[in-house]
């Protein structure tokens, strides 16, 4: 880890988009036009480290219903 995430005191959240693309952001703020929170905030490496588990089809959506 490096000394400025260590130093990051800020809470994130984790959002996703229709595609199901998934991201961060800051907890205090709205969220970008198109993104729904769901559930899950704490720190980067947190937020990051939770994405990884279950985000394991990085295709979008749209492209994974052509198949």
């Amino acid at each position: 880890m490096n000394t400025e995430d260590s130093l990051d005191a800020v809470i994130y959240k984790v959002v996703v988009n229709h595609e199901e693309q998934y991201s961060i952001w800051p907890q205090d703020r709205e969220n970008p036009l198109g993104w729904q929170d769901i559930g899950k905030s704490g720190t980067k490496d947190e937020c990051l480290s939770y994405i990884k588990e279950i985000w394991i089809d990085m295709v979008p959506l749209s492209l994974r219903s052509k198949a």
